[in-house]
């Protein structure tokens, strides 16, 4: 019997919309990268091309859209590994004054248009509730793409950006209320749900901050990344699901699970582990924004449409401004913020497509219209940000970008240790007396959680592995020391970082003459072979006990110590 491939024989659900998909990352994203533009107008326009509005390669975009918001999780979860409850409690005035500000008002301005454009008073007021949030996927990617997100506007856009995450609860409720023709108070209705809400976040942080660490624990004591990822893959889901089932948005439930987790000592792995999954999924999702635009609306009423995104921007830019000069922000990050926030967010596509279909609250063509408006917006996000960057520094050009307060990003010409066994912690101790700031990366779970409660910078991970190398902050750091027990390990290490870092500076405890000699192969700045090291010192006190002056003895230990680094080449003596 022949064998048949044709397409109709494949089961594999969403099989080609994948194909198209990771094609599309292979493809166009380089090239975009390439001529130094956003990936995101990269998985934008494949979106749009392969959508059912162009050529329709992708039809279930609902389907898709499913799977695209793990991104959006995902990213929140990152965002959380990055801070901590005790800096989140500093940036509460801006969360939930600013924040609540620039929602309320940009809504009421937004809304009050909708209604004097024939929308009745409920259509109206979904409708600038939901055009008042912004893009928390677009922003944050942007943010961490140029390394703003610990920067003065970086952490005013995020602040504003969780009070909008936090927003969707009352606001799926009113969509609700609406819809049903409830009788009762609404107000009393979203005090019932906010303190369901609470209740559910209380205890998710209770139980979390109780059994996290030592399910991890467990995990990293397998010391295998197949169980370490999918402790860090359940974790996510889990916690995002029980939000979810609380009312909550479940990437509000993924940031809280990132803010418990970056207490621990397993952050740096779990960013490393993680960060794959993010940039596919985000992917996917800007992808999923691109396919819901609709050309042909776009064609019908191209200067309405253009005029309503602009329109939308401006006013949301200006509103946002005026608040951010309110709550005393500079001049420059408070316009900053304010265009970078401009743009409507994915939240449109939800709450129009429920208050069409679900509750028939907003028409069918408004509601197309409004989807084109906030497709269109979110596409010029990435333009926004640049604007943005220029405008800010011709009105303060002296504004440092890298004015930044998170953990590692503090850290400047540090040293970092790959392996903190008797001799990482040695040399630590060496470090920390002469002032000199260091990180620590070893991956024995229980060695680390010794020191980690005497408040010593290390953390459980591979430092094999660029992703947990970048979030210690190598590329800002003056050496890597790699001081494992494992020879297979510290070489892996060594490559890695030279590969990526050439100029680095890499010191390595060698084990023996082999092990010196493949090290110096893969460009070692400096090794250290122990054996050889402890038997010169053994070697010098002999000499010493044999009669030999103390002058006598060094000679002659420098000498063979000079014959037995011969193999160090020249450069390496700089």
């Amino acid at each position: 019997m022949p064998f048949d491939i044709t397409l109709k024989s494949i089961e594999v659900p969403y099989l080609v919309e994948i194909a198209a998909f990771l094609l599309g990352v292979v493809v166009i994203v380089p090239i975009f990268k390439k001529i130094r533009l956003s990936p995101i107008l990269g998985y934008l326009a494949v979106g749009a091309l392969i959508g059912p509005h162009s050529l329709a390669i992708v039809q279930d975009v609902k389907g898709i859209q499913h799977f695209a918001e793990l991104g959006v999780i995902f990213l929140l979860f990152t965002i959380g590994l990055e801070l901590s409850f005790e800096r989140l409690k500093s940036y509460a005035g801006i969360i939930f004054g600013l924040g609540s500000a620039q929602v309320l008002t940009c809504a009421l301005a937004i809304g009050g248009i909708a209604y004097a454009w024939g929308n009745n008073s409920e259509s109206a007021i979904i409708i600038g509730l939901c055009l008042s949030l912004s893009s928390t996927a677009m922003v944050m990617q942007l943010l961490n793409e140029r390394g703003e997100l610990a920067t003065r506007h970086g952490r005013h856009s995020f602040s504003i950006l969780l009070f909008q995450d936090l927003a969707v609860v009352p606001i799926l409720i009113l969509l609700s209320l609406f819809g049903q023709k409830e009788d009762g108070s609404i107000l009393a209705s979203i005090t019932v749900a906010l303190l369901n809400a609470v209740i559910a976040i209380v205890l998710i942080v209770a139980i979390g901050r109780l059994g996290l660490r030592k399910l991890f624990a467990i995990a990293a004591h397998t010391h295998s990344i197949d169980v370490f990822t999918a402790m860090t893959l359940l974790t996510i889901l889990a916690i995002s699901m029980l939000t979810g089932v609380a009312g909550l948005s479940m990437a509000l439930g993924a940031f809280m699970a990132g803010l418990l987790l970056a207490e621990t000592e397993f952050r740096h792995q779990i960013e490393g582990e993680i960060e794959p999954f993010k940039g596919l999924f985000l992917g996917l999702f800007f992808m999923s924004v691109g396919m819901n635009i609709d050309f042909a609306v776009a064609f019908e009423n191209g200067l309405w449409l253009i005029a309503s995104v602009f329109g939308l921007i401006l006013l949301k830019t200006c509103i946002t401004f005026v608040c951010a000069l309110l709550f005393r922000i500079d001049l420059a990050n408070a316009i900053r913020s304010a265009i970078l926030l401009s743009e409507a967010g994915e939240f449109a596509f939800v709450v129009i497509g429920q208050a069409t279909l679900v509750y028939n609250l907003v028409d069918n063509s408004i509601a197309q219209f409004m989807v084109a408006v906030a497709g269109m917006s979110m596409m010029l996000t990435p333009a926004l940000a640049s604007i943005g960057q220029w405008v800010s520094k011709r009105i303060q050009p002296e504004q440092s970008i890298a004015v930044t307060d998170t953990e590692h990003e503090d850290l400047h010409d540090h040293i970092i240790i790959a392996g903190f066994g008797r001799v990482g912690a040695s040399v630590a101790e060496v470090l920390q007396s002469q002032a000199i700031p260091y990180v620590a990366i070893d991956n024995n779970p229980e060695e680390v959680s010794q020191h980690h409660k005497t408040d010593k910078p290390v953390y459980v991970g591979d430092a094999s592995r660029t992703e947990v190398l970048k979030h210690v902050g190598i590329e800002r750091a003056s050496a890597l020391l790699i001081t494992m027990n494992d020879a297979k390990s510290a070489l892996k290490t060594l490559d890695i970082a030279k590969h990526q870092w050439s100029d680095l500076t890499v010191i390595v405890r060698a084990r023996d003459t082999s092990h010196s000699e493949n090290l110096i192969a893969s460009g070692a700045s400096r090794i250290v072979p122990e054996t050889l090291e402890a038997s010169l010192q053994l070697s010098n006190y002999v000499l010493r006990a044999s009669g030999y002056s103390r002058d006598e003895a060094n000679d002659c230990i420098d000498s063979i110590r000079r014959i037995k680094y011969n193999l160090r080449p020249p450069a390496a003596d700089k």
